[in-house]
C-alpha cells in the first residue's frame, strides 16, 4: 500500500511563523513518520510540538543515529528485516527523501548548490549547469557552497576516475565548476587563510559566457573550536556576501535524500532572517549528463539517518520561529 506524500514546510516569501510551524507539525506528525516510530518500538511523544520534536530527537538518537558524530561515509549500516527495510523506504519516499522534483518557478534571484561528498559535488554542479542553461532563469548568481573538509581516500578515487584531483570539499566543488562549465580561472578571488580550516574562508567567482556568475565559497565555522563549517554556516556566510533582500526567490540544489533537512536549514538561516523565499530540489539522476557520474547506493540506514537529520532541522527551525 502506498503511503501518501507529506509536504515540506512552506518556503514562500512572507510566510508567517505560524504558517511555517503548521508545515513543521504536518510533516512531523504525519502518519508515515508515526508508523515508522511504532515499527521501532517507540511510543509517540506526548505534549505540544516542542515536546514532540524533543521526543523524536531523543528517540531517533537512540534508534536511527548510525554516525555517532562521524562523517556520513563512516556510518554503520543496521541489520533490518525485509519488512522493516521496506517500510523505511516507503516512509522516506512519503516524506520527500527519494523522488526528485523539478523547480516550480520560471525565475529565481539566486541558485544555491550545496556541497557534500565528492560524487555529490560533481552531480550537483552538473545539475545546476543543466538548470541555468535550459531554465529556469537565474537573475543573480549561482552560489556553490562548501567547506575545507578533507576528502577521504574513497572520495579521491571517485574524482580520479573523472580526471579531477582535489584535497578538500571546496576544491572538489571548484574543480567541478571548471570541469562542467569549461572555465579556466576565476575572475575574482578573495579569502583568508588562517592556517586552520575551521577559521579560514575563500571565495572564487567565475563568469562563464552567457550564464550567471558562479561563486564558489568556503565558509569558516561558527564554532571553530568544536567542528568544521556545516551547511547552515555556509548559507549564512553566503547570505552576508550576496546581500539577500526580502522577497528574493532562492533555489537550493542538493540530493533528494537531504531535501527535507536542508530545506529546513535554509528556512532557518535564510528565509527567517532575510525574508526571502526558499525552494529546495534534489538532483534528478536520470538526466543524460548525470548518468555517467558516480552515484552511491542509498540504504535503509542512510534513509533513517536523514529522517533523523530532518527531525533535528525542524526542531531547530521551530525554536527560531518560537
Amino acid at each position: 500500500m502506498r503511503i501518501a506524500d507529506v509536504a515540506l514546510p512552506t518556503g514562500a516569501a512572507g510566510a508567517s511563523p505560524a504558517q511555517v510551524a503548521r508545515g513543521v507539525r504536518a510533516w512531523v506528525e504525519s502518519p508515515p513518520l508515526r508508523a515508522l516510530v511504532a515499527r521501532f518500538g517507540g511510543d509517540w511523544p506526548a505534549g505540544d510540538l516542542t515536546a514532540v520534536l524533543a521526543g523524536l530527537d531523543d528517540f531517533s538518537a537512540r534508534h536511527w543515529d548510525f554516525r555517532g558524530g562521524r562523517e556520513r561515509p563512516e556510518a554503520r549500516e543496521p541489520a533490518l528485516d525485509p519488512a522493516t527495510a521496506g517500510l523505511v523506504r516507503a516512509t522516506a519516499e512519503a516524506l520527500g527523501l527519494v523522488r526528485p522534483v523539478p523547480p516550480a518557478q520560471p525565475r529565481y534571484a539566486h541558485l544555491v548548490v550545496l556541497g557534500g561528498l565528492a560524487h555529490a559535488c560533481l552531480r550537483r554542479v552538473a545539475y545546476a549547469a543543466q538548470l541555468v542553461r535550459h531554465g529556469p532563469a537565474v537573475a543573480g548568481e549561482v552560489a556553490v557552497l562548501g567547506s575545507f573538509r578533507p576528502l577521504s581516500e574513497v572520495e579521491r578515487a571517485v574524482l580520479a576516475g573523472t580526471g579531477i584531483e582535489a584535497d578538500t570539499e571546496v576544491d572538489a566543488l571548484d574543480a567541478a565548476v571548471r570541469w562542467v562549465l569549461g572555465v579556466a580561472a576565476p575572475s575574482e578571488e578573495d579569502g583568508r587563510d588562517t592556517g586552520h580550516p575551521h577559521h579560514s574562508w575563500s571565495s572564487r567567482t567565475y563568469r562563464p559566457d552567457g550564464l550567471p556568475p558562479v561563486r564558489v565559497l568556503a565558509a569558516p565555522s561558527s564554532e571553530p573550536e568544536r567542528r568544521r563549517a556545516h551547511t547552515a554556516d555556509t548559507q549564512r556566510f553566503w547570505a552576508a556576501h550576496v546581500r539577500l533582500s526580502p522577497g528574493d526567490a532562492v533555489l537550493v540544489v542538493t540530493a533528494p535524500i537531504y531535501v527535507p533537512f536542508q530545506h529546513c536549514d535554509a528556512l532557518r538561516t535564510l528565509a527567517v532572517p532575510y525574508g526571502c523565499s526558499i525552494e529546495t530540489v534534489g538532483v534528478d539522476p536520470a538526466l543524460p549528463d548525470l548518468t555517467r557520474l558516480p552515484e552511491p547506493t542509498l540504504t535503509p540506514g542512510r534513509y533513517l539517518q536523514e529522517i533523523r537529520s530532518a527531525i533535528r532541522a525542524m526542531r531547530a527551525l521551530h525554536e527560531v520561529l518560537g
